[in-house]
């Protein structure tokens, strides 16, 4: 399911017994159509929809969002069901968030990569990828005129 929507207020980051970062949010998403008699939009039944995401994006989004943030969200929607002490049964729709985007419909973004938490893996003593840079190689100036000078050569990498 995907939901577009603001931000009811702040999210809320806890972490569980074992230290798993959880966020918890609300998203109000208002329908408008446009009413031709009256010439002018209408606002619908606000839907307020209860979010929970995990992990990094947990930690990500509380860093980056705030309460009024137009945000474009993404899960799989489920039914909590408890019991109050009273014995009465309630239930209540919740959205298990797989990605949060901020809405650039009314605002821009600038996006600021984190690091990823991913243990080092052993490599072979000869795997020349091994040292590899992720960063884009600055072109010296015999790259240059050689690129000007043959235009239908493959590029240097």
């Amino acid at each position: 399911m995907t939901l577009i929507g603001n931000l009811v207020e702040d999210p809320e980051l806890r972490f569980t017994p074992n230290g798993v970062p959880v966020a918890r949010f609300t998203v109000a998403s208002t329908p408008r159509t446009f009413d031709r008699e009256a010439n002018a939009w209408q606002d619908g039944e606000t839907t307020f929809l209860d979010c929970t995401a995990w992990r990094q994006l947990a930690e990500n989004l509380t860093e980056s969002l705030s309460k009024g943030a137009r945000v474009v969200v993404a899960g799989r929607l489920r039914t909590d069901r408890w019991e109050t002490p009273e014995g009465e049964k309630r239930s209540r729709m919740v959205l298990d968030v797989d990605d949060v985007g901020a809405s650039m419909t009314f605002a821009t973004v600038t996006i600021t990569r984190t690091g990823r938490s991913v243990p080092p893996r052993d490599t072979a003593p000869d795997d020349p990828w091994a040292t590899a840079s992720r960063a884009r190689p600055v072109p010296t100036d015999s790259d240059t005129v050689s690129a000007s000078a043959n235009t239908s050569a493959e590029p240097p990498f």
